[in-house]
């Protein structure tokens, strides 16, 4: 059962809250689902997993994951798209980083929540 009585940093939803203030907290849990669709899938997860001990190349993230080259790279295309990972080209390979600090936290909470004990 979850403790009610913690301090809550959620907002408090009324029905007399202003309309300006529902709109964009609508707005927020858009950009929110989406974010989350974003790495909701395992091998996009995996890879920002990996990338979050810092830059990998295509090649070794294929051989992280034990994946096809295609499949990481379309995997990579959708983290891309939605300005998760950035690519860097050194001659002919290519390296991936990522772009944004939500995902390290993200990552935080799922391994606390999911990998930490076991």
């Amino acid at each position: 059962m979850l403790d009610a009585s913690r301090e809550m940093s959620l907002p408090v939803i009324t029905q007399d809250m202003p309309s300006v203030e529902l709109d964009r907290m609508m707005e927020n849990a858009c950009d929110a689902s989406n974010f989350l669709k974003a790495i909701s899938h395992e091998g996009r997860l995996m890879i920002l997993c990996h990338l979050s001990t810092g830059e990998k190349t295509v090649t070794e993230l294929e051989e992280l994951l034990s994946a096809r080259q295609a499949a990481v790279s379309q995997q990579l295309s959708r983290l891309r798209f939605e300005g998760l990972v950035a690519p860097r080209r050194e001659g002919k390979t290519i390296y991936y980083s990522l772009t944004d600090r939500r995902a390290v936290k993200i990552l935080e909470v799922v391994y606390d929540l999911f990998c930490k004990d076991g």
